[in-house]
């Protein structure tokens, strides 16, 4: 603070503008830590963050130039360390207290949808208020304000060529130049001003509407309760004015200081006495000593060359493996980013095979550095997919592409739509992937589902049929995509065998879940826009991203040439495509394949690349090959040990069990397209559904719809197990119909059966 040069008289306001965006109520707008990691970026405004701009052409802007993470988490620091108005005043003032001070009343002009734009302005001008609220009897049709103006002026500006023409303007009726009343972001009476300035910060608008009760998305309902208008110089007058009256309240607090810098650092150690004896500050400075003191001994060890490490380095390869995936376990609550453990991870182990492991001298040999650059060859196929797949995807979002399915769904009955909604989020999962139609679904459902507790059901079953759709195909889900990109699994075998098991999955699993169910018409409260047209450029992207997917694996099978070259082709070409689509537009930035780019988390692809570097080196110190011996030598059966190791992804990542296990079994005595591999496909995909926090759609819809384990768990869990094995039933006996081997199997159970039946009736 000693070096910030601000007037006395404007240290309230500069203080509120830094803490008041921090609030913990900013939960619709502000993406925390708890936020879902995925392909997709937490700052991803299109997925994550569903707060359409109060613009007719939608267009997203950030006003910031740093990251939403980075923001939240400066601010968070700041709000905790420096309070300066009690709980109701200044940035956790109510929006009706806002709308109180300001003075002007309800803050809006109310017109009719017939009245002419130049009478709507007048009454603006000649009123207090800077914006009207526009309506057809008691139904709201939208806002105008001075932005609405401009753009109606540049309108007439460019089409009326003659007085008479721009007259004819003026005299238009209002109604065809609101924001229309379904895009207006709204907040209730009782939102904090933090809210109000973080949804108007990160949509663009000035202006907000305040009803009695809104939507969890924000948005009107058919039972909103209009109240006011407030805008952005509303909010922060009253901010600075209770900023003000804090500042008074310190300069009585220390009376020995003058200065008001002094008075502030003064009150932020006083604040830091009171949360150090906060039990969740506690808990973060043990995880931090904790941190501080392995860091220390472990780099001890490395450069003390100690026999611990020397002899025993298998064991300790192991320890840091088992101590990384603890960290990330339990990611939320060590509050470590998961990238981060897995890095860190996988440069310990490879340093400890390298420099210490059979009989090393310290320094990595050449055979390990070979063997280095084949383990990151392989890593960086996937890495690279998965990068051009997922920017894929969200180019065909930025153009609103997926309103060609959207626009299919207008059925009022909540069992058909549950139904409907599971089948169509199973497919689409298979051409896109589980994880970001999940995301594109839930944000979906907020939209379709205004009842809180049956969009938890509706996205829990999106959950367990985003799984099950992802499972039969090489780009559906990434531990298939794993296999098969491993030469583990082929396409066509892929599909043809791995879809009725898929299939009847994803029918038992809704079956069960469907009995929650209830029919009670709340449909009929749905926020979805009416099906409307999409513009002829989504539908070109559309159908191209859509084919860029699935020419994948063709271009794979007829080249020869990996899938990742294949993958990057297809963003090549959207990349062209949008370019030429968007020539000479350069206000529609976002819409290109650089933007969206921008927008993918980078962290999850470097999550992806340290545990699969973690499990290579395992694989090449022959750790791995142990544990499949053991598990031969306990479980009776490959079949078993499939199972096992589906059940185990409901609670540990399936990346790297499907990891470990390509490095357990050999391809050459496995071969592509083997049993073991469809079978842990299948295994290690639906058997995440199981509990929430088994796969990456289900982290998602946890962060999405807060969604807790416990709930998922008790509604969920076990039409999910049902679900599960059901599939893997009809996978065995499907294999055993395919392979001829089915009569050998039953008929000596039927056999045994019929004899132990015989031996009992004579007994009795």
């Amino acid at each position: 603070f000693s070096k910030m040069l601000i007037p006395q008289h404007g240290l309230g306001l500069a203080a509120a503008v830094l803490l008041g965006f921090s609030s913990k109520d900013v939960s619709s707008f502000a993406p925390t830590n708890n936020s879902p990691k995925s392909f997709l970026s937490r700052s991803n405004p299109t997925l994550l963050s569903k707060i359409p701009d109060q613009r007719n052409n939608f267009k997203r802007t950030r006003l910031s130039s740093m990251s939403q993470e980075e923001f939240d988490q400066e601010l968070m620091s700041l709000s905790t360390e420096c309070a300066l108005t009690p709980e109701g005043f200044g940035f956790s003032s109510s929006t009706s207290r806002i709308l109180e001070c300001a003075g002007r009343g309800v803050g809006f002009y109310r017109a009719a949808g017939t009245d002419q734009v130049i009478d709507v302005m007048e009454g603006i001008t000649k009123g207090e208020a800077d914006a009207a609220l526009v309506f057809d009897g008691n139904n709201l049709l939208g806002l105008f304000t001075e932005t609405d103006y401009i753009k109606f002026s540049t309108a007439r500006a460019r089409q009326a060529s003659t007085e008479a023409e721009s007259a004819q303007f003026l005299v238009s009726a209002i109604s065809d130049f609101v924001t229309p009343a379904e895009n207006l972001i709204s907040l209730s009476t009782q939102d904090p001003a933090s809210k109000a300035i973080a949804a108007m910060k990160l949509s663009g608008v000035r202006h907000l509407v305040l009803a009695d009760k809104v939507s969890d998305s924000n948005r009107l309902t058919p039972e909103s309760s209009i109240k006011g208008v407030i805008s952005m110089q509303d909010v922060m007058s009253l901010v600075q004015s209770d900023e003000r009256l804090s500042l008074s309240s310190l300069a009585k607090k220390f009376p020995g200081l003058n200065d008001p810098m002094a008075q502030m650092r003064e009150e932020i150690k006083s604040n830091a006495n009171l949360m150090a004896k906060n039990p969740d500050t506690a808990k973060k400075d043990i995880i931090r000593a904790g941190t501080s003191v392995l860091a220390a001994v472990s780099l001890l060890l490395f450069f003390t060359q100690s026999p611990l490490i020397t002899e025993h380095a298998d064991l300790v390869m192991i320890g840091i493996f088992i101590l990384g995936y603890i960290g990330i376990i339990f990611e939320e609550i060590f509050e470590f980013n998961k990238a981060a453990i897995a890095l860190l991870m996988s440069t310990g182990m490879w340093v400890t095979y390298a420099d210490f492991y059979n009989g090393s001298n310290g320094v990595a040999s050449a055979n390990v550095l070979e063997q280095l650059g084949e383990q990151l060859s392989e890593v960086s196929e996937i890495c690279f997919f998965l990068l051009a797949a997922s920017a894929i995807v969200e180019v065909v979002d930025a153009h609103q592409g997926f309103k060609v399915v959207t626009n299919q769904i207008t059925t009022k009955s909540k069992k058909t739509l549950f139904w409907t909604i599971g089948f169509l989020t199973f497919f689409l999962s298979a051409i896109l992937n589980n994880l970001t139609v999940t995301i594109v679904m839930v944000s979906l459902l907020r939209k379709l589902i205004p009842e809180e507790n049956d969009r938890r059901l509706f996205g829990a079953m999106v959950v367990v049929a985003a799984n099950a759709g992802g499972v039969w195909t090489p780009i559906g889900d990434v531990t298939t995509t794993m296999l098969w990109i491993n030469n583990n699994l082929s396409t066509i075998p892929t599909v043809t065998e791995l879809f009725l098991p898929s299939v009847v999955c994803l029918v038992a699993s809704l079956a069960f879940l469907v009995g929650q169910v209830e029919e009670d018409g709340s449909l009929e409260r749905s926020t979805l826009p009416e099906p409307s047209s999409l513009a002829l450029r989504g539908q070109v992207v559309f159908w191209s991203g859509i084919a860029s997917l699935l020419v994948v694996p063709v271009f794979a099978e007829l080249t020869g040439l990996p899938p990742y070259l294949a993958m990057l082709t297809g963003l090549g070409a959207m990349w062209t495509l949008t370019d030429i689509i968007h020539l000479g537009e350069e206000d529609e930035d976002s819409q290109r394949v650089p933007a969206a780019l921008a927008r993918l988390d980078t962290s999850g692809i470097l999550f992806f690349l340290g545990i699969l570097m973690s499990i290579g080196v395992l694989d090449k110190a022959g750790l791995l090959k142990a544990l499949a011996v053991f598990l031969n030598e306990n479980l009776p059966s490959l079949d078993i040990i499939a199972t096992v190791i589906g059940i185990a992804s409901a609670l540990i990542d399936n990346v790297p069990l499907v990891a470990a296990t390509m490095g357990m079994y050999d391809i050459t005595e496995f071969g592509t397209d083997d049993k073991l591999w469809q079978l842990i496909a299948l295994c290690a995909g639906t058997g995440g559904s199981i509990l929430i926090i088994g796969s990456a759609s289900g982290v998602a819809l946890m962060g999405l719809e807060k969604v807790d384990f416990l709930w998922y768990a008790k509604k969920v869990s076990v039409g999910a197990a049902v679900g599960y094995f059901a599939g893997i039933a009809t996978y065995l006996v499907q294999n055993a119909v395919l392979s001829g081997g089915l009569m050998d199997a039953v008929v000596p159970q039927a056999m045994a059966s019929a004899e132990v039946v015989q031996s009992l009736s004579g007994v009795f």
